[in-house]
């Protein structure tokens, strides 16, 4: 069978394009790739186009704008895994751009398609006690509950977001003063957290016990499963979820969803409210842009109270006479 211009251009984009040329992370093309399985799973249903049968000229922009329909109405999916969907369509067309320019027409209808505004999502985070009380529900007297105290720590700690604690290998920590964390984010960027005190010393003996033999261990993951292999993304919500499910059982402060991402919000909204600089907060988080880290700086109520009344001085009262020693009041309260 003779493959479509679609399918070239598609398996040319994932499997040499993004990794070759952009240097994507594995990740991102895997959501690209996902997007395009759903595209192609929509034209099967809605449209009767097989996959070995699409071609170019038969996606267009009402083609793209009903996918898009489809995945909030039939998938039920949220607005922002919608841009999601929508972001990885318009980079495979501004690729298109260059390698196809007798359909330029068509790709920039495509492209041309605007995300859909969504309202801004709380910045969903744990109080210290809520996350004391999670940190302390692994049983210690277990290698698992070790590893998974030591896990939780460093998630915390190093404010990671969950693929970047499942990519951790045991070179990419440094116990030599000051000890340091380094992670691999998005982009492939990495940075160096430091590590604090107590995570210190939860991670060196954790590693007294899990990497007994220190040679040849450089690259295997930081933490592994029951088979000795990288954990997941899954594993480790699970892990979570499993310690926050039980802290819930005796405390109403733990909230009904803990997911590894909570972890890092709450890092920094702490950070925060202990006065260390958004700068400082943005590379450790790291974040490309500042205003993505001043989202914690406008969620924290607390911190603009505070600095309210520090603002301010006491023109409103803050106490009101007893209503008993208004005497008209208790006259006209006899009559009734």
């Amino acid at each position: 069978m003779k493959p479509t211009d679609f399918a070239k251009a598609l398996s040319h984009y994932l499997g040499i394009y993004l990794p070759g040329q952009r240097n994507v992370s594995t990740n991102t093309i895997k959501s690209y790739r996902d997007t395009f399985k759903l595209l192609l799973i929509y034209c099967q249903q809605s449209h009767h186009r097989s996959a070995d049968k699409l071609c170019l000229k038969d996606i267009d922009k009402s083609l793209v704008l009903g996918f898009l329909d489809w995945l909030e109405q039939q998938r039920h999916n949220g607005i922002s895994t919608r841009n999601q969907r929508l972001a990885c369509i318009h980079g495979f067309y501004r690729y298109m751009h260059i390698e196809d320019p007798a359909g330029l027409l068509q790709y920039q209808q495509i492209l041309s398609i605007p995300s859909k505004k969504a309202p801004a999502a709380a910045v969903s985070h744990l109080s210290p006690e809520a996350l004391t009380l999670i940190l302390a529900q692994p049983d210690l007297s277990t290698s698992s509950g070790r590893r998974d105290l030591a896990l939780l720590s460093v998630l915390y700690d190093t404010g990671a977001r969950v693929q970047e604690l499942v990519d951790i290998r045991v070179r990419d920590v440094r116990f030599d003063p000051p000890a340091i964390i380094t992670l691999t984010g998005k982009g492939r960027k990495t940075r160096q957290v430091p590590l604090m005190l107590n995570t210190e010393s939860l991670l060196k003996q954790y590693f007294s016990e899990a990497f007994s033999e220190l040679a040849g261990v450089a690259d295997q993951p930081l933490f592994s499963n029951r088979m000795r292999t990288k954990m997941t993304r899954a594993g480790i919500s699970y892990i979570l979820g499993k310690y926050a499910c039980q802290a819930r059982s005796t405390s109403p402060l733990i909230p009904e969803k803990v997911t590894p991402h909570i972890l890092r919000h709450t890092k920094a909204m702490l950070l925060l409210q202990s006065g260390v600089n958004l700068i400082y907060i943005r590379d450790l988080l790291g974040h490309v842009d500042i205003a993505t880290t001043e989202v914690y700086a406008r969620a924290d109520t607390e911190m603009k109270r505070k600095a309210l009344e520090g603002a301010y001085p006491d023109i409103v009262t803050s106490t009101l006479p007893h209503w008993t020693k208004d005497r008209n009041l208790l006259s006209w309260l006899s009559t009734l």
